[in-house]
């Protein structure tokens, strides 16, 4: 038997705002499934696509997993994508080379220093 990585699925309050968010942030292009889900279409060699599901709850909680994003310049990154709507956050992480942000709904998510 063999495992194929698909998708990520994101759940979200707002999946159409929170799709198209993500969809601004990493430049993919993005539509509605036969389900009324939002994908968000990985370019080739970028991993899977991301699909953004509907729930009813907000999130509540630090996330068990997150996403980690290596940029050619990390000062220009991060003052894009707060520009579109993410904050910096604390999560007791300390000085790091990392920046730690949420998006819209909260999710934390890292822009990583630029390699050497």
């Amino acid at each position: 038997m063999t495992l194929t990585f698909d998708e990520i699925c994101i759940d979200a309050h707002d999946a159409t705002a929170l799709g198209d968010w993500w969809s601004r942030v990493l430049g993919w292009p993005r539509d509605i499934d036969d389900d009324g889900d939002v994908v968000l279409h990985a370019p080739p060699g970028a991993g899977p696509n991301w699909l953004f599901l509907a729930v009813p709850d907000d999130k509540v909680v630090k996330n068990r997993i997150h996403f980690d994003f290596r940029p050619d310049d990390q000062r220009a990154e991060v003052e894009r994508v707060i520009g579109l709507g993410a904050r910096r956050i604390d999560i007791g992480q300390g000085e790091p080379s990392w920046v730690v942000l949420a998006d819209p709904e909260g999710n934390e998510f890292c822009i990583l220093a630029a390699e050497d």
